[in-house]
C-alpha cells in the first residue's frame, strides 16, 4: 500500500510535542547547534533518550563527530530563541545564557530540562539519523514548556 507522503506529514502534524535545540560541538571546537522537535525517551535502564535529523541535513556530518550532544528543552517564553536556532543565523549563540556542559556540548539557562548525553549510536532509519544518546547529567525546572503542532507554536493549556 502507497502512503500519500503530504497526508502522512499532515497526519503527524496532529501530535503535539515539545521544541528543543540540540547542541554539540564540531571538530574544531565551535558551538553548533539545531531546533528539533522529534525528541523523546528511549530507556531509563541505561538512561537512554532519542531525536532524529534528515540524512540530507547539512548538519548531519557535525552530529555524527561528536562524542556528545545536549538536549536543550524549550521553555515557553523561548519561542524566538527556536526560530534562531532553525534559521540561518552566523551566531545562533549570540542569544541566550550558555555555557558548557558535559563533554563541552552547549546548556542553555532557563531551559524547562536540559539532558547532557554521550553519543551511544547514530544509526540511518529511512530518511533520517537517529541519533541515541546515553544521558549524563539532566536538569528540570517547573516553567511551562513551549510546543509545536500543526505547523505552529503553541503554550501549554490548562491541566485536565
Amino acid at each position: 500500500m502507497q502512503i500519500d507522503t503530504q497526508a502522512l506529514r499532515h497526519a503527524l502534524g496532529r501530535f503535539s510535542t515539545g521544541v528543543t535545540i540540540i547542541t554539540c560541538r564540531d571538530a574544531e571546537g565551535h558551538a553548533f547547534g539545531l531546533t528539533a522537535n522529534s525528541f523523546n525517551s528511549l530507556s531509563l535502564d541505561p538512561p537512554l533518550v532519542l531525536w532524529a535529523l534528515r540524512c540530507a541535513s547539512p548538519s548531519r556530518p557535525v552530529f555524527e563527530q561528536a562524542a556528545h550532544f545536549a538536549v536543550n528543552v524549550l521553555a515557553a517564553d523561548q519561542m524566538e530563541l527556536s526560530r534562531r536556532f532553525a534559521s540561518p543565523h552566523v551566531d545562533r549563540f549570540a542569544e541566550g545564557q550558555w555555557s558548557d556542559g558535559q563533554g563541552g556540548a552547549p546548556v542553555l539557562e532557563g531551559a524547562v530540562a536540559r539532558f547532557e548525553c554521550a553519543l551511544h549510536s547514530a544509526q540511518v532509519q529511512g530518511d533520517h539519523v537517529l541519533f541515541i544518546g546515553q544521558v549524563l547529567a539532566v536538569q528540570c525546572n517547573d516553567q511551562a514548556p513551549l510546543l509545536f503542532q500543526a505547523g505552529h507554536y503553541h503554550a501549554l493549556g490548562a491541566k485536565l
